[in-house]
């Protein structure tokens, strides 16, 4: 009885190029083609996007997207309120700095007037070529998003 029902715990080696070689009658197979993608949906080199926290002292915990903006430590910022989006612009006559660390820091009135808590998250949209940062808070986003999607939901193009 040197027979055994039970299969080896071992897998089949599969090649390496398993899938790729060719194909019936010698032929190379071709990657499946891809289908186009309308360009009204491409995106602009001129915009950096990065989603993150606010902490209790008003600090941006992302420094990635100052760093797009090329914003160096001490450099003077404009901050200001507008519809519910924090608009940062730099400026020479700033009232506002980055910190030395190379955080923004929003101030108390501009977080009190978009109702901005601790933990709160915030998209930050960096346009490059203008040189601003707009800070979007969720309750922001989600009333822009929300015709969107019903009209999306509706079949009607956003």
């Amino acid at each position: 009885m040197s027979t055994s029902s039970v299969p080896p715990v071992v897998p089949r080696v599969i090649p390496a190029n398993a899938g790729t070689g060719p194909g019936p009658l010698g032929r190379v197979r071709r990657p499946l083609p891809l289908p186009a993608l309308s360009s009204k949906y491409a995106r602009t080199a001129d915009t950096a996007y990065a989603l993150s926290a606010v902490d209790k002292s008003g600090r941006i915990a992302d420094r990635s997207i100052v760093r797009a903006l090329g914003w160096a430590p001490e450099t003077r910022l404009d901050i200001r309120e507008q519809s519910g989006v924090i608009l940062v612009c730099a400026t020479a006559d700033g009232v506002h700095r980055i910190g030395d660390r190379g955080y923004v820091l929003l101030p108390l009135t501009v977080r009190r007037w978009c109702r901005l808590k601790a933990g709160d998250r915030v998209l930050l949209v960096a346009n490059l070529s203008a040189d601003v940062l707009a800070a979007h808070p969720l309750a922001v986003l989600d009333r822009l998003m929300a015709g969107t999607h019903s009209a999306v939901k509706r079949g009607e193009t956003a």
